[in-house]
């Protein structure tokens, strides 16, 4: 009973040391990540999609208010819906890699951190054409080597994250936290797919809904939304 009391403490602190521990280190000491632009403006990011019905209706709120965004994607959802990355491409947006898979860094190894990633970019560049800079790791989870095997990347972060992949707080609380976020030189994170784990498939329809009256705000105000392009070299 004691050795597997022994051998359950010993993979915990391994488990710990390998993912939660470096994640809290990188994001607060924001070595070699991303959280802000240095611009005048915002940059607003859309994670996990692309998603056949909500990445559409998204695409086109963003061409009616001339937004420019940056799509972090899930590579096997990038082969399930090529031509929707392409319009991405075609229509100004930046695309970056979120893992072929939806999964965390926490238990994944660097072998096969560098093949979602290698994936990733392949299934990108066959739709855009366009290099690919920009990585941001789902959930935000990194491991004691994803910034050494993602080192030719920009790793992208956020100033700002709002929940939104829950449909009560999609529906309800979003809209006053756009609201009420800085704006320059922030960076949100939304979601257009609510079909990843801890997600609700009908928060993305919420997401776009109160993001138009958003957007409709701030072209008013004159708020500036630029892509990650600042951050490229």
């Amino acid at each position: 009973m004691i050795y597997l009391l022994i051998c359950g403490v010993i993979i915990i602190v391994l488990f710990l040391c390998y993912g939660p521990l470096p994640t809290i280190l990188i994001r607060v000491s924001e070595r070699g990540i991303s959280k802000r632009i240095q611009a005048n403006g915002m940059a607003i990011t859309f994670d996990d999609g692309p998603h056949a019905v909500y990445t559409p209706q998204l695409l086109d709120l963003l061409k009616k208010y001339d937004v420019k965004a940056t799509f972090f994607v899930v590579g096997s959802n990038v082969k399930k819906n090529p031509e929707i990355v392409k319009r991405m491409a075609e229509e100004g947006h930046m695309v970056g890699i979120h893992h072929f898979d939806h999964v965390s860094n926490w238990i994944m190894s660097p072998f096969r951190l560098k093949k979602q990633l290698e994936m990733t970019e392949m299934a990108i560049t066959e739709c855009t054409g366009e290099k690919v800079s920009f990585y941001r790791p789902p959930w935000g989870h990194f491991n004691i080597f994803t910034l050494a095997v993602s080192k030719k990347y920009n790793k992208i972060m956020w100033s700002n994250i709002f929940g939104d992949w829950k449909a009560e707080k999609a529906k309800h609380g979003l809209l006053n936290e756009l609201r009420n976020s800085e704006k320059e030189g922030a960076i949100f994170v939304l979601h257009d797919n609510g079909d990843t784990l801890g997600a609700e498939e009908e928060a993305p329809g919420y997401m776009i809904r109160n993001l138009e009256i958003f957007l409709k705000e701030c072209r008013q105000k004159d708020v500036q939304f630029i892509t990650l392009k600042e951050l490229k070299e």
